[in-house]
């Protein structure tokens, strides 16, 4: 159970986060009885924390307006979710005049953190690298983010615990170039000493990473996110696809982008708003290690498109309009 100043100092954050909160609620967040909740207060208050008492049917506690927040206090997996989300908004353009909102956030927090959490999260800025605009992530664990991102800083190998796309569990030692968010999920680019190839990885087939002595001399070439893109074409996968599409260049790479699938465009690229913005029928070829996720994606094209190959993607396209058909019929 948790001793009563530590219920102290959860009240103090949930009052922190904004607005009133009634007895009831903080009650129950706190797993206490009302009483205790409004003796708790009578403690904040001795502290000369300004806690306001507001009546009425929605009344409850709630801080002055203006009290002055205690020094932040992050451990390291807030500080790295805040920060990550402060680069994932610049990167979508969240931006307000000739300095950005979240870049000054960024300095205060960085300001703010311990020492030894605002170095590794540093690293971290300076191994990271997105391939496109940012959307939905998976969450990586932040031990084996932060200590790969050390490791590409200081160029340090690293032992990890790798699992395959096949199940099958290995041990590793990389020369760690750089950390990469690409379509969803994170990777780390790098060289594996033992077989002295380039590889690259997915961060949440990682079980562990640690740093090892040594050092080693990073290439010179493309940079981390050029190595996972070009890296994810030149991979062989089960299924090679080749598609005819009639539309627009917005209109196919609306739901097929160019991190998915090469566009035929031959001669230069047409200027804005001349050729791009014609319909005509267009050679589209992507890679896949699994066909079922095409055929929602062609029906939300909502274009005339013929399949050249494989066989196997036309007889999953016709079930996927038979069972629409059914739904309608059935609706």
């Amino acid at each position: 159970m948790p001793r009563p100043t530590g219920r102290v100092l959860t009240l103090l954050e949930l009052l922190q986060s904004g607005g009133t909160r009634t007895v009831a609620e903080l009650a129950d967040r706190l797993g206490v009885e009302g009483r205790t909740v409004r003796r708790y207060v009578d403690q904040l208050i001795d502290l000369d924390v300004p806690v306001e008492s507001v009546r009425g049917r929605y009344g409850g506690y709630r801080l002055a307006p203006g009290y002055r927040l205690p020094p932040l206090m992050l451990g390291d997996d807030e500080a790295l979710a805040v920060l990550l989300g402060l680069i994932a908004g610049r990167r979508t353009g969240l931006t307000t005049t000739e300095r950005t909102a979240n870049e000054t956030a960024s300095a205060k927090i960085r300001r703010v953190l311990p020492q030894h959490i605002a170095r590794r999260l540093d690293a971290l800025l300076e191994a990271l690298a997105f391939t496109g605009q940012p959307g939905e992530f998976d969450t990586p664990d932040s031990g084996v983010l932060l200590t790969l991102a050390d490791a590409v800083r200081n160029h340090r190998p690293v032992a990890i615990r790798y699992t395959d796309r096949d199940g099958r569990h290995s041990e590793r030692t990389l020369h760690a170039y750089g950390i990469v968010a690409h379509s969803g999920r994170w990777y780390v680019t790098g060289k594996d000493a033992r077989l002295d190839e380039d590889r690259t990885l997915r961060l949440d087939r990682i079980a562990d990473a640690r740093t090892l002595p040594g050092s080693f001399e990073a290439p010179v070439g493309p940079d981390p996110a050029q190595r996972v893109v070009s890296g994810f074409a030149a991979a062989e996968y089960q299924h090679e696809v080749t598609l005819r599409i009639h539309g627009t260049v917005e209109q196919i790479r609306a739901q097929l982008p160019a991190s998915v699938a090469s566009l035929d465009e031959p001669g230069p690229e047409p200027a804005a708003g001349q050729d791009r913005a014609a319909e005509r029928w267009r050679r589209v070829e992507l890679r896949a290690e699994r066909l079922d996720w095409l055929p929602p994606v062609l029906a939300a094209l909502d274009r005339p498109f013929a399949i050249e190959r494989p066989d196997e993607l036309r007889d999953l396209v016709s079930a996927f309009a038979d069972r629409l058909a059914s739904y309608a019929r059935h609706a």
